[in-house]
């Protein structure tokens, strides 16, 4: 079999490398919590043989064989499931058993996870391109472009943009915060706030200097963080975050993991609800 693999292209481009599923279902692994939810959403589940470890939306999706965590992929594991084409976004690794793949002629389709709505649409489309729903796939991103247009009408007339700190975990007191290149500085951004630090890439702990000096307004936080750290209040009682202007006004924002960071079909809702949370003075659409 000739070997084909796709690298961070658009829709157009990684659509065209795989002409032949247009006559021939797919067994495909799915490599990705959007990747996984755009499948279903657009009801190819049926094509599905196998996901990874993050694929946990929809409840359906956790009783498929399961091939590891997607930055920890076992490509034993992937062969097993004898899948046709393993779709997944450039998040995935190790490269290794990306390697090991590639080399045994399974058609491989990575599409860019770059964290804004258009990078949803370029999954969206090549996903519904590869299943045979393109007119499903036509149909979700019309729908999403309309929920971003309607959300960023409602942007322009909000009368502050607040500083917005992310912190994912808060293990022996060193909070993990999310810098530039991250899953919630973009949904922050689209939801029209302005992540609290920009220092760096990625996550890091902060010392409580560097939470002080984030001044920010609002702290957000999954759910799965608040219940590890015991609730809200354990949150807001960190010896830190009570110097910073979110602390003393007890302003905290918890949403799923998934639907706040997962950049799938759900992301206009998530990036719509954090924004009505982050500007109460937004008018709600009708």
């Amino acid at each position: 079999m000739k070997r084909r693999t796709v690298l961070g292209l658009g829709a157009a481009a990684a659509v065209a490398a795989f002409p032949g599923h247009a006559q021939q279902q797919p067994r495909i692994v799915s490599v990705g919590s959007s990747i996984t939810e755009i499948i279903y959403d657009l009801g190819a589940e049926k094509l599905l043989v196998g996901v990874d470890t993050t694929s946990l939306y929809p409840e359906a999706a956790r009783k498929l064989p399961q091939v590891g965590y997607m930055r920890a992929l076992s490509a034993e594991g992937v062969l097993s499931l004898k899948p046709t084409l393993i779709i997944a976004t450039t998040a995935a690794g190790p490269a290794g058993a990306l390697d090991q793949l590639k080399a045994t002629g399974i058609e491989i389709m990575i599409l860019p996870d770059k964290y804004d709505y258009d990078s949803v649409v370029t999954k969206i489309a090549a996903i519904g391109k590869v299943t045979g729903k393109i007119s499903e796939a036509d149909s979700m991103i019309a729908r999403g472009r309309e929920a971003m247009k309607s959300l960023s009408d409602r942007l322009a007339t909000a009368k502050s943009h607040p500083r917005v700190l992310f912190l994912l975990s808060m293990s022996g007191g060193a909070p993990q915060a999310a810098g530039r290149d991250t899953a919630a500085a973009g949904i922050i951004k689209l939801a029209g706030g302005i992540n609290a630090v920009d220092g760096y890439s990625g996550y890091r702990p902060l010392t409580p200097e560097s939470v002080i000096a984030s001044n920010a307004d609002y702290v957000l936080v999954t759910r799965q963080t608040v219940q590890a750290m015991g609730g809200r209040q354990a949150i807001l009682d960190q010896p830190s975050l009570n110097r910073t202007p979110a602390g003393k006004a007890g302003k905290i924002i918890e949403f799923d993991t998934l639907l706040l960071l997962g950049f799938g079909p759900r992301t206009p809702e998530a990036a719509t609800e954090l924004a009505m949370a982050l500007h109460p003075d937004l008018v709600r659409a009708p």
